[in-house]
């Protein structure tokens, strides 16, 4: 069920991200509002991960997974009905509080089921796998679908698939809370809610208008503001929604910075790559997905077996060697152009999957285990918030780059495609007040060919810039990795409580199984 669970909960990321530029036509949405329908769904996953985990260990992780489970099928029935952009977002956010619910209380199962440490990794590992097939099929779920239907289908069907596992969860899934006297903490959700959101809506707003506009300024001021709030609040609560201790160990510390550098460079780079495949090379949704199946096929097949390896080879080697790989293959994509064939950019795509697949599993497993394990259900909501928050800012931040520079680069390729005069001008003010997506539509006669292929090319522009953003950050995460990780100490595992273990985790505190603690 943590499986399932966790598919429901990562099918929307790219089910909807390679449906965006089909979005983007029918709705004639701009580039900000284009971020908005990816980090709708993504900003309260984020900011509400934490909240999450405290109800599942104070009310029952069993309730709070069903609960994630209703959300998702109710938020995918409102975006399908959706007549305009801003519905969408409000499925989407739906959407995103029921994954909110789901992260978390899945891995918290697994490890309320399975407490010895070692046995853990390869039952994350089919977690990792689970969370990988999602991002994989979705984009074929989407290309199919708007092969033959309106973009609207693509959210039918986490519907049945979230009622069929709610049906199923409640006949199969036993409860679990933690134990001790754990209580909500209302002053810490608010703070880290209004943090994440005004810093990703400072960020969007920022690259669409300008970061010295007076409301961008004010929105990133608060979430300066509420950030230090928020480790106030929690360095002096009786129980805070996420002990600061948990960074005394340089293992957890590592994984949740690695998670958020990460996944910032990463869900941001699949942000920029669809809209390539349907602007740059006027792909159909279908056959883009097929190339981003590339991508996150090498992490599911390998899933498994690197959940194996969690044990047996020191994170400190599997994680920044993973990244390592990854911003290589970054850096190879910084090459691509317009008429770059599939066979070019498949070893490619392919080498940053391998890359995902080295990091993925070890790195939540790490997280898990470096902690106490009254506090594994803590470890893994604020590993999956702070990986949440690195994606909710992927979009936000690649986004204004690529539409930043592909706006300040496309006056000069119009001139370079023999274009003159008002038509610049004209097609400029277009992109300037709509960004890039705006442009696309317009009609200028005999003129649009040579106005879409300076598109394109503006367009690679942004895009490369974004490729080296998200291969220096992902260096920075692999760097990271190599100073704060180390070698795990082997101890004695706890006495297991086994897969059918009901009520209140008895297990003991594995204060001794610190992995660089």
């Amino acid at each position: 069920m943590a499986c399932v669970g966790v598919f429901v909960a990562y099918l929307p990321v790219t089910t909807v991200s390679a449906s965006l530029p089909a979005i983007q036509r029918a709705l004639n949405a701009s580039t900000s509002q284009l971020s908005w329908v990816s980090d709708a769904f993504v900003l309260p996953m984020a900011a509400l991960i934490l909240t999450a985990g405290v109800f599942g260990d104070v009310h029952g992780r069993k309730k709070v997974y069903q609960a994630g489970l209703a959300l998702s099928a109710l938020g995918a029935v409102v975006a399908l009905c959706a007549p305009n952009v801003q519905v969408v977002w409000a499925g989407q956010a739906l959407a995103g509080l029921g994954s909110a619910a789901l992260l978390p209380t899945t891995l918290a199962l697994i490890s309320h089921a399975v407490p010895d440490p070692r046995e853990r990794g390869r039952f994350i590992g089919l977690w990792a796998t689970s969370l990988t097939a999602a991002l994989a099929l979705g984009p074929v779920i989407a290309g199919v679908i708007l092969d033959h239907f309106d973009w609207r289908w693509i959210y039918l069907l986490p519907v049945p698939a979230s009622l069929a596992a709610l049906a199923c969860a409640a006949r199969l899934l036993t409860d679990s809370r933690a134990p001790g006297s754990r209580r909500l903490d209302w002053p810490g959700q608010l703070t880290a809610a209004l943090a994440i959101t005004a810093l990703v809506y400072g960020i969007i707003e920022g690259g669409a208008e300008s970061f010295t506009d007076v409301k961008v300024m004010v929105a990133l001021s608060t979430a300066a503001v509420a950030a230090v709030a928020f480790v106030m609040v929690e360095r002096t609560s009786s129980s805070p929604m996420l002990d600061l201790t948990l960074f005394r160990s340089p293992a957890f510390t590592a994984t949740t910075l690695i998670a958020m550098i990460s996944f910032l460079g990463l869900i941001g780079f699949f942000f920029a790559l669809s809209l390539y495949f349907g602007m740059v090379q006027r792909l159909s949704t279908l056959e883009a997905a097929w190339r981003l199946l590339t991508v996150s096929s090498v992490p599911l097949v390998l899933g498994a077996p690197v959940g194996r390896l969690v044990h047996r080879v020191s994170p400190r080697l599997l994680i920044p060697g993973g990244l390592l790989i990854g911003s290589a293959a970054l850096l190879s994509l910084t090459t691509i152009d317009a008429d770059t064939s599939f066979g070019s950019l498949a070893w490619r795509l392919a080498l940053l999957g391998l890359g995902m697949a080295f990091v993925i599993t070890p790195m939540t497993a790490t997280a898990v285990s470096s902690v106490p394990f009254h506090q594994a259900g803590m470890a893994a909501a604020g590993n999956n918030a702070f990986r949440q928050v690195g994606a909710a800012l992927g979009p936000a931040v690649l986004g204004a780059l690529l539409s930043t520079r592909a706006v300040d680069a496309l006056p000069g390729h119009l001139t370079d495609a023999g274009l003159t005069g008002r038509t610049v001008q004209h097609v400029t003010a277009v992109a300037e007040q709509g960004g890039t997506g705006a442009v696309a539509g317009i009609d200028l006669g005999a003129d649009t060919p040579r106005v879409l292929g300076a598109l394109s090319e503006a367009f690679l522009d942004g895009l490369h810039l974004c490729l080296i953003v998200a291969a220096v950050l992902t260096l920075l995460a692999a760097a990271v990795g190599v100073v704060l990780l180390r070698r795990p100490q082997r101890t004695a595992p706890p006495a297991a409580a086994g897969p059918g273990a009901k009520g209140h985790d008895t297990a003991p505190s594995l204060t001794g199984n610190r992995i660089g603690g």
